[in-house]
């Protein structure tokens, strides 16, 4: 498919309310259109944005946060924990699942970076780096006909609320081999103290439009139409943020290298009534499919790797599939 011929469009939300962004985020998502490309740019204001499947409460000091204003919020991708503030810029690419190209949509970021004198690469399975610490983590969703890629561009992040909000593990630390979340991070302003958040917006805007060609751009007022207030309630609401954290009969606990798993088990006369899985992996629905098979079977570690290995999996998804099943085969049950 031509680039020529994909239909792209730029807007810019006004508002630094995490739930009206992600709301916003999830209409367009809803809305794109066949063969559409939407860059959508956004700020948050003192946030921590929550992965899909994360527990909220190991991942965030959420009333250190909520005393000082700031606010949680919880997005439909996988990942990792985040702290959003103004001197934080977060973008999203929001598609006609046909287009979704990984390459290209990180080409445009890298291209935009190095327009400002930095040098920058793609690390790992979901960062941006520069001087090998990260000054950016991307995660993915995708629905039936559409799909998003967003990501953080770290630019004049306060780093001392950043470390006082998010909580990490030391496993998850030691695997980084750093003693803190802020030795693991940068601000590019750190290595071109001129750059600006309206430097990196404009970068943005002009390595998008080399690689699709003219497009419009759009400022986003807060604007509450149905489908938008819908959504706007559910981000906000305790349901999404917090959810219910059940009481578990057993829980197991592992550190992988896709990222760390919490499963949590409810057991009812030998057999598994409720399960509660919480990730940091990017493969959101691969976790919450694990969950849902684990109800309902008897308790014993044939059954548990059964269920595991019955999922049918791409390549990226194997890793995690062949893990899993080694470390039950493990456990004592």
């Amino acid at each position: 498919m031509s680039n020529k011929k994909v239909a792209t469009k730029i807007i810019q939300s006004l508002s630094f309310d995490p739930w009206y962004n992600l709301a916003l985020e999830e209409y367009l998502l809803n809305k794109v259109s066949e063969n559409q490309m939407i860059l959508y740019l956004w700020q948050n204001e003192n946030t921590v944005v929550i992965g899909r499947n994360q527990n909220p409460w190991k991942e965030c000091r959420c009333s250190e946060l909520e005393n000082e204003g700031g606010k949680l919020a919880r997005r439909l991708s996988g990942g990792g924990a985040v702290f959003h503030d103004l001197g934080n810029l977060n973008f999203t690419f929001i598609m006609d699942k046909k287009l979704y190209n990984l390459e290209n949509q990180l080409k445009i970021i890298l291209r935009a970076v190095r327009k400002l004198g930095i040098e920058a690469e793609f690390s790992g399975r979901n960062d941006l780096t520069v001087q090998g610490k990260k000054f950016s983590g991307n995660a993915f969703y995708f629905d039936t006909n559409s799909a998003y890629h967003h990501g953080t561009l770290l630019i004049n992040t306060d780093f001392e609320k950043l470390n006082r909000y998010l909580q990490v593990s030391k496993e998850k630390l030691n695997s980084k081999g750093v003693d803190s979340v802020q030795s693991r991070v940068v601000n590019l302003s750190s290595i071109k103290n001129s750059i600006t958040i309206e430097d990196m917006v404009k970068s943005l805007e002009e390595s998008f439009i080399e690689f699709y060609g003219e497009t419009t751009k759009e400022f986003h007022q807060v604007i509450f139409t149905k489908d938008v207030e819908k959504l706007y309630h559910k981000y906000a609401s305790w349901e999404w943020r917090y959810g219910e954290t059940p009481s578990f009969d057993i829980t197991f606990r592992n550190r992988f290298s896709w990222g760390d798993i919490d499963i949590g088990l409810k057991l009812e006369n030998g057999y598994i009534k409720s399960s509660v899985i919480y990730s940091d992996a990017i493969e959101y629905n691969l976790i919450q499919e694990i969950s849902r098979l684990l109800e309902g079977i008897p308790f014993c570690k044939e059954n548990i790797i059964s269920r595991i290995e019955s999922i049918s999996t791409n390549s990226s998804n194997r890793t995690i599939i062949e893990d899993l099943k080694r470390w039950f085969s493990t456990k004592n049950i």
